[in-house]
């Protein structure tokens, strides 16, 4: 082939080390269009391997590769285009320890085409901390993205809050459910209970703290005081104790708060041994496996086969596991959960296509998204590697129905944003904690630090002028703290605490403050400092703001 770049610039392609991280719809786009562009040097890391769904939108995997890496056999197809290119690949998880800010520093251009907000904020962070110009994508159905992010020079893809991801009350998850979705979060819930990391907030079984159920309890009322995941070892997680437990006993439970009833259906408890027949309602219809809707006695079989190959999938693996969409008999477990539940409820019941696009917030991928997105990635990577961020763009995909607009809208790249506490010169936050319970150390570590700032190895020193360490990073250093509340170590309305992420080369600034919040424990708030002053004037209309807002959600 031909390639239409001067001699400069093409010695640049050739010499340049470029990672790509991520193997899917976008990533495959990328690396065939990089080996085409005449990049000569290419590392490849993903951890997922190919699923047959993989097969309408990521065309360097065909049926044959079912089960493999996909890191591999990107390669392999790959090298058919030019096999003087050398691809290195990893099939691991970017957050492995062995790919720190050194790793990161050996190239001279990071291109993302990942899935998932967490490991977009990792790279992000590891590429700032080796000062490694980074490339950001993403597309949703008809929508893409395509952004350079350099550190000190373009705004980081912290910068701007992300939307929260949807969440529904407790109550409702446990007692009312009133949407199939309902139904399907409380499987989730049910899974992590049972052979994940058990989470007080999401616990499957009548909520008690619930106003509406509180008024109508009274002490004869039998329920269970221990953890769900202490109960079913008790049992040995016997399939039809657990069945009677989550589909029976507990319904029952609920049945007795006449007040919750009042105005809506009540649920129909389901007696094992007394199941309705029915055919789940497919009846004639011609459907594929996964999108035919189970029946009541094959939802309750299933449960009852996953529950035992679970267990033996849990005492081989450790101590959890974790739910993934891809897994055959975690997603089978959620999906006739749901179906149970949503029959008790009176709610519709979902196919496994349905269950699997829910559970794992799957926007349906298009394939000519990520062509165009993989081809507008290598475009920006020319102007990177030829020294021209200046030339760089924000370039949005849009589904445009009227022919007088682009499709493609490119905006100039955004300086960044001061108050982001990942990439400005003295980040810091205030975390607003709730007066009405206290917070403890293993709480501000496990959901503060980790779960909401996604910090990967804190450490954190209370600014007492004594230099007190709250929270280290070493094993076992301050494990005695985790169980105290924050006041027991003298953290009060204005302390500050300095954390430090060596992983991430970061720190940060935490001030606390207490202060009266209506629904939840903590929140965290961003530094004040405004915009305004740097004369920073965003040129992105509202119309792209909104498609930047849609794209970064998935």
């Amino acid at each position: 082939m031909t390639i239409s770049l001067d001699e400069e610039l093409l010695e640049r392609v050739r010499l340049c080390k470029a990672l790509v991280v991520g193997a899917g719809g976008i990533g495959c786009e990328l690396v065939k269009n990089l080996v085409l562009a005449g990049f000569k040097t290419i590392s490849l890391i993903d951890l997922d391997t190919i699923d047959v769904s993989n097969l309408n939108r990521q065309f360097l995997f065909q049926k044959k590769h079912v089960g493999r890496s996909k890191a591999e056999v990107a390669k392999e197809t790959a090298d058919l285009y030019d096999s003087s290119v050398t691809i290195t690949t990893y099939h691991d998880s970017v957050f492995n320890t062995q790919y720190d800010v050194k790793f990161f520093r050996g190239f001279d251009l990071v291109m993302n085409a990942l899935d998932n907000k967490a490991a977009r904020n990792h790279v992000n962070r590891m590429c700032l901390a080796a000062d490694t110009p980074l490339i950001e994508s993403g597309s949703a159905g008809y929508l893409g993205q395509v952004t350079v992010i350099k550190k000190g020079v373009t705004e980081c893809y912290e910068c701007q809050p992300k939307p929260a991801a949807k969440t529904f009350p407790g109550c409702t998850i446990r007692n009312t459910p009133s949407e199939p979705i309902h139904c399907v979060v409380w499987a989730k819930h049910l899974f992590n209970q049972l052979y994940g990391e058990p989470d007080a907030d999401e616990d499957v079984s009548p909520d008690t703290a619930d106003p509406e159920v509180a008024e109508a309890l009274t002490d004869e009322l039998p329920i269970s005081r221990i953890s769900t995941r202490d109960w079913v070892t008790s049992y040995d997680y016997h399939p039809d104790k657990l069945f009677q437990k989550f589909f029976t006993d507990d319904i029952n439970y609920l049945l007795t708060m006449d007040k919750l009833w009042h105005t809506r259906r009540p649920p129909v408890p389901l007696d094992i041994h007394r199941l309705p027949v029915d055919d789940g309602g497919n009846g004639e219809l011609q459907l594929l496996p996964d999108q035919r809707l189970w029946s009541l006695q094959t939802c309750a079989d299933t449960f009852k086969q996953c529950i035992t190959s679970l267990k033996e999938k849990l005492n081989k693996e450790g101590d959890f596991l974790v739910w993934d969409k891809d897994h055959p008999t975690s997603l089978a477990f959620v999906t006739c959960a749901t179906n149970l539940r949503a029959h008790i409820f009176g709610l519709a019941r979902l196919s496994q296509f349905e269950v699997k696009s829910m559970a794992g917030n799957i926007v349906p991928a298009i394939a000519s998204t990520n062509a165009v997105v993989g081809g507008v990635i290598v475009m920006e990577a020319l102007n990177v590697i030829s020294s021209s961020i200046d030339k760089c763009k924000s370039t949005y995909l849009r589904c445009q129905p009227n022919a007088q607009k682009s499709v493609l809208v490119r905006c100039a790249l955004v300086h960044p944003n001061p108050s982001c506490y990942v990439c400005s010169e003295q980040p810091e936050v205030t975390l607003k904690i709730s007066c009405k319970e206290a917070m403890s150390v293993e709480t501000l570590l496990e959901k503060v630090l980790k779960t909401q700032l996604e910090l990967a190895a804190p450490d954190v020193e209370i600014d007492d002028g004594k230099g007190t360490i709250l929270i280290s990073s070493e094993e076992g250093e301050t494990d005695d703290n985790l169980t105290f509340s924050l006041d027991k170590f003298g953290i009060r309305d204005g302390s500050r605490l300095k954390v430090d992420d060596f992983v991430h080369n970061t720190k940060l600034l935490i001030n606390i403050e207490y202060c009266d919040l209506e629904d939840s424990m903590f929140e965290i708030v961003r530094s004040a400092k405004s915009e305004q002053s740097t004369g920073v004037k965003r040129k992105a209309s509202e119309e792209i703001a909104q498609l930047s807002k849609r794209v970064r959600e998935n």
